[in-house]
């Protein structure tokens, strides 16, 4: 079977992780054919790792022999670039968040449905094979129903992306948001996942540790979470953590407890008094196909490449919808609403402000609701 001839747009660093995923790889199902970005050095520079055409013009681009597009652009051309490759009748997947609102998630779905491209989300969290291996455990009832559970995500940022203004990332206006909509993304996409169920309520906390520009949002930010089966689950999401770039994972069931950490070499430790238990009554660790930062980053980008490639070559959808991408947005504006309010919020409540008004305006109006800690840090 021929490989998946696959287009970047977008050179930066999310489009050089996914290419260089590949690198070395035998007789994968993605071939890189070329690249397009604004900045023509970029564009080559990356196009130069697969040998491949550097592009600065989207028509040019999408003119050549190529059967799909991963677009890494800034999250506020999501829903437009991704529009105009359905068009070009490219197959596309798109890294998260999917969009910054609701309405951005809608149209992108519309467009590639009525183009009849397969469309995919690149959440890498949703195919790393330590989350998998999550899955299939929890799926087995080796530590029984999961009621309660805290996740961490810490990704230091360099202080000079949120002190510039011109900067993109973690504005209202381009980056949909904070943390919270660029990594707490990650978060809600996986607990969706690990626990079949999806978010009902949830109350969020925002907070400034470093005085960024006022166009900037949150760069701490910690949410609680309530599941339609009950799970009680808490988010914390930071870039101004001081470590090497870590998520980690703790889920207690009715039979057990489960611990994951990305900066462990075995990256699961079970507590189960199941009879399917490895170790039953003691803990146990799990070893899975993995590496610490920025390894574990290669391994889920060959993987959830590797798994589009499949669903075009197969003709099959992908596992990860875009409708289960678009929920993951959901509990970002779910958080800012509740921030905002300073109170638990509901989803039915934020249908009732995308109905009425528009989740836009959750973006536009939330600045107020972030707490202010930069006067007591000394950096």
């Amino acid at each position: 079977m021929e490989p998946v001839k696959l287009g970047i747009i977008g050179a930066g660093d999310a489009g050089t992780f996914h290419a260089l995923a590949f690198k070395g790889k035998q007789d994968a199902r993605v071939r890189h054919v070329a690249t397009c970005d604004l900045n023509e050095s970029a564009a080559k520079k990356l196009a130069s790792k697969f040998n491949g055409q550097p592009f600065t013009d989207i028509e040019a681009f999408l003119k050549q022999d190529m059967d799909a597009v991963l677009v890494t652009v800034p999250h506020y051309l999501h829903a437009s670039v991704v529009k105009r490759v359905a068009e070009a009748g490219k197959h596309v997947i798109c890294e998260k968040p999917m969009a910054p609102t609701l309405e951005e998630c809608d149209a992108m779905i519309a467009a590639t449905r009525k183009a009849g491209v397969i469309f995919m989300i690149a959440e890498n969290h949703r195919f790393l094979p330590v989350h998998n291996k999550m899955w299939e455990l929890i799926a087995s009832g080796v530590i029984g129903d999961v009621y309660l559970g805290r996740t961490y995500e810490g990704a230091f940022v360099p202080m000079k992306t949120f002190l510039d203004a011109n900067n993109w990332q973690f504005t209202f206006d381009r980056g949909g948001g904070g943390v919270l909509a660029d990594q707490g993304v990650h978060k809600f996409a996986l607990l969706n996942y690990l626990l079949g169920s999806e978010v009902v309520s949830g109350q969020a906390w925002l907070g400034k540790a470093i005085n960024s520009p006022a166009n900037k949002g949150e760069d701490n930010a910690i949410m609680n979470l309530r599941f339609k089966n009950g799970a009680m689950i808490e988010v914390i999401v930071s870039s101004t953590t001081v470590h090497p770039l870590n998520n980690n994972t703790e889920l207690h069931g009715t039979k057990g407890h489960m611990l994951e950490d990305h900066s462990w070499e075995r990256p699961i430790r079970l507590f189960s008094s199941h009879p399917l238990a490895e170790k039953k009554g003691q803990y146990y660790d799990i070893s899975i196909e993995h590496g610490a930062y920025p390894r574990y980053y290669l391994i889920s980008a060959f993987h959830e490449d590797t798994h589009f490639a499949t669903c075009i070559q197969e003709g099959k959808d992908p596992e990860f919808t875009p409708a289960q991408a678009r929920e993951a947005v959901a509990v970002v504006l779910l958080g800012y609403l509740s921030a905002t309010k300073g109170a638990p919020a509901t989803m039915e409540e934020l249908k009732g402000i995308a109905a009425a008004k528009g989740t836009r305006h959750i973006i536009e109006s939330y600045a107020s609701a972030i707490q202010q800690n930069y006067p007591t840090i000394k950096w």
